[in-house]
């Protein structure tokens, strides 16, 4: 009888554990693809919003530090 329940308890836990890594990995996708769409919007506008120039900023003074090394 013990045997049984520690089968299924693995069981559950098993298909609990893949269920929310599963669940967990479409939140995280959704929203990273929410986030890139947006990102390619912005890059067409022709007024670029205020924080995609400091994120360029600070993208080329990374990659300026880096060409010094």
């Amino acid at each position: 009888m013990l045997l049984g329940f520690a089968v299924y308890s693995l069981i559950g836990v098993c298909l609990g554990f893949m269920l929310g890594v599963g669940c967990a990995l479409a939140v995280m996708y959704s929203i990273f693809m929410g986030g890139y769409r947006a990102a390619l919007g912005d890059m067409e506008l022709q007024d670029k919003p205020t924080r995609w120039n400091e994120e360029l900023a600070k993208v080329e003074k990374v990659k300026a530090k880096k060409d010094r090394l």
